[in-house]
């Protein structure tokens, strides 16, 4: 039971990664220009998260009003 929970979680990381951040078409050239694009990505991802949390958003993960 506790290693599909775990697996559940991956996939929804996975999927988010590759879906509302865009992963997948990064466009970094070299490794280090696409750790760079992708560590930005996360970031602003999780500053979305927390602002949603403090402003009392019932749906934290969500970034529809972000996305512009």
């Amino acid at each position: 039971m506790m290693l599909k929970k775990v697996r559940q979680l991956i996939e929804s990381v996975n999927d988010t990664l590759k879906g509302q951040l865009d992963l997948e078409q990064h466009g970094g050239r070299t490794f280090g220009g696409a750790a760079i694009r992708v560590a930005r990505r996360v970031l602003a991802m999780a500053a979305g998260i927390w602002h949603n949390n403090q402003v009392g958003e019932p749906v934290t993960r969500s970034l529809i009003a972000f996305d512009h």
